[in-house]
């Protein structure tokens, strides 16, 4: 058994938390919502917070819990973040390539895990939102000039997606996971779903969470 899923941050034994965290309307609930349910919503809804949980096995470590978190881009809630950064195992910190701003975002997140988590491993994977932009259709960050920045002075990963396309959807989900050290060649089509019926979002109550069971190989 990894010795990281017996560690993990979220205190408990056999769980591991991932975590997508970034500015407000960048794709982080429509990443998860195309990893998980292969749909995507032209609609934008805000995310105070929701946690999604998937029950899988491996090949002798048993039954194990992944759990995503998805956070609000909201300056509103701090003490939300800052619970999430000290309670998750990795990091995707997403931005959009046609926001500029969203890419700052990603850097003082990164510099407030490090902070957070001090001398804690906390294995970060930076995510271009919206990668099936072309440049006469708003992209403004090129791929290669954040891969610069992210691989090489930030020794992070670096992957792009498109939640629209479901382009590389799985591909963030993957680096995550091997940063973790567990299995990282997921189907989502594996996945027998047995998701909750959400309720009404209010600020006070805890996160919503999904519940779903599948297997990795």
């Amino acid at each position: 058994k990894s010795l990281l899923v017996s560690m993990s941050m979220s205190g408990r034994p056999n769980t591991v938390r991932l975590v997508l965290l970034g500015a407000a309307g960048v794709g982080k609930s429509a990443l998860i919502r195309r990893f998980l349910h292969n749909r995507f919503e032209l609609k934008y809804t805000r995310t105070v917070e929701e946690l999604h949980v998937l029950e899988y096995h491996t090949a002798g470590s048993g039954k194990m819990h992944l759990e995503i978190l998805d956070t609000s881009g909201s300056y509103s809630f701090p003490a939300m973040r800052e619970l999430s950064i000290r309670h998750s195992d990795a990091f995707a910190l997403v931005y959009a390539v046609d926001d500029p701003g969203s890419f700052e975002e990603v850097r003082r997140l990164r510099d407030e895990i490090l902070e957070l988590r001090g001398g804690k491993r906390a294995p970060i994977t930076v995510v271009g939102s919206k990668g099936d932009l072309t440049e006469t259709e708003g992209r403004v960050l090129l791929a290669g000039d954040v891969m610069a920045t992210v691989e090489g002075e930030w020794d992070a990963n670096f992957v792009e997606a498109s939640a629209r396309t479901g382009g590389n959807t799985v591909g963030v989900f993957r680096a995550l996971l091997q940063q973790v050290d567990l299995p990282h060649r997921l189907s989502p089509a594996l996945c027998r779903r047995r998701d909750t019926v959400p309720s009404p979002a209010a600020k006070k109550r805890p996160p919503l969470k999904k519940n779903n069971s599948c297997v990795l190989s």
